[in-house]
C-alpha cells in the first residue's frame, strides 16, 4: 500500500500544474491578515515541532506573514561556526542526502540515479572542467529546518545565474525515483573565488518554493522556461564573505548543493549520508597544496 501511495505522489507531480500551485502557496504565505498568518504559524510550529527558543524574534505574533516566519533569523548564538581557516562548514541546516566525489562529470543523486556536472551548472562556466573528479555535498532542507543559507568558507562572490526549470518536490521519495531531478528543477547558481581556488553553491528550487532571495538580487520568482539569466549583483553590497555570512534564503524548503574542484577538498570521516546537520557544523577541510 505504501508503494502505491508513493507512486501516486510521483505521478501526481507530472500531472498537477506545479507553477500554478507554487504561485498559490506564494500568495497564501504572504497574507498579512493577523488571524490567518498567526493561525498558520502556530499550527506549523505544532505540526513540525519547530524549536522556537532559537528564533531571534521572541514574540512570534510580530512576524508580518507566514513567509516572514518561515525565513526567520536565529539569534546570534543559536549556531556555532567552526572558525578554523581550512574548515568547510555546512551552509545550511538539513539532511546530508548525498556527498562524496564527482565521478568524472557525474554526481550521485540517489541509488541508481546520477546527473551531470555541466547540466547542473548550466554549461556556460568557462572553468567547469576543474570540477570534474571534484567533490560535492547535497543538503536537503525539510519544512521544519532553518531556511537561510550561509557561506561555507571565506570567499568572494563573482557571479550568479538563474536557470529556469521545473518544480518537482526534492524530498527523498522523489529524488530516489525521478532521474536527473536536480537538473530538471530551477536553480540559482552562485560562483565564488576562495583563495587560490573556486567553489560553486547551488540553490535548487522545488514544489511550493515561491522564490529564492539573496542580499545582491531582488526576489527571484520561478520561471519554467527561458534562457539562463546572468544576474546583476547590487554594487552597494560587498561580495566578500566571511565563513558563515548570509548568502540568501528559500521562501519554502528545498536543497543546496556545494561543489569543489578536484583535489581541493577532504570530507570529514564522521559524515554520514542521511545524517542531520546544522549550519556551522564541520563538513570537511580544504586541501592546501605546497608550491
Amino acid at each position: 500500500m505504501r508503494s502505491i501511495h508513493t507512486w501516486f505522489f510521483i505521478i501526481l507531480q507530472f500531472i498537477v500544474p506545479k507553477l500554478l500551485l507554487t504561485n498559490i502557496i506564494y500568495r497564501i504565505t504572504r497574507v498579512e491578515k493577523i488571524v490567518l498568518k498567526n493561525y498558520l504559524i502556530k499550527n506549523f510550529i505544532k505540526i513540525y515541532d519547530v524549536n522556537i527558543q532559537e528564533i531571534k524574534t521572541t514574540d512570534l505574533t510580530q512576524f508580518k506573514s507566514f513567509n516572514a516566519f518561515f525565513t526567520r533569523e536565529l539569534h546570534v548564538n543559536a549556531r556555532t561556526i567552526c572558525k578554523e581557516d581550512n574548515v568547510i562548514i555546512s551552509p545550511a541546516d538539513g539532511k546530508l542526502s548525498a556527498f562524496g566525489d564527482i565521478q568524472n562529470n557525474q554526481l550521485f543523486q540517489a541509488k541508481g540515479h546520477q546527473y551531470s556536472l555541466q547540466e547542473l551548472v548550466g554549461n556556460n562556466h568557462p572553468n567547469i572542467n576543474q570540477f570534474i573528479d571534484g567533490a560535492f555535498a547535497t543538503i536537503y532542507l525539510a519544512p521544519f529546518n532553518y531556511h537561510r543559507v550561509h557561506a561555507p568558507l571565506d570567499a568572494t562572490l563573482t557571479k550568479m545565474h538563474y536557470i529556469p526549470g521545473n518544480l518537482f518536490s526534492v524530498n527523498q521519495i522523489t529524488t530516489s525515483r525521478i532521474p536527473k531531478l536536480f537538473i530538471r528543477n530551477e536553480r540559482l547558481v552562485c560562483f565564488f573565488e576562495t583563495g587560490n581556488s573556486e567553489m560553486i553553491l547551488i540553490f535548487v528550487g522545488a514544489l511550493n518554493v515561491g522564490s529564492i532571495t539573496t542580499p545582491w538580487t531582488n526576489e527571484i520568482r520561478p520561471s519554467q522556461r527561458g534562457e539562463i539569466v546572468e544576474l546583476q549583483l547590487a554594487k552597494n553590497i560587498s561580495t566578500h564573505l566571511n565563513k558563515g555570512d548570509l548568502l540568501g534564503w528559500f521562501n519554502m524548503g528545498s536543497t543546496v548543493i556545494t561543489l569543489f574542484p578536484k583535489n581541493t577538498c577532504h570530507w570529514s570521516e564522521d559524515m554520514r549520508s542521511d545524517g542531520h546537520i546544522k549550519m556551522g557544523n564541520k563538513l570537511g577541510s580544504i586541501i592546501h597544496h605546497s608550491k
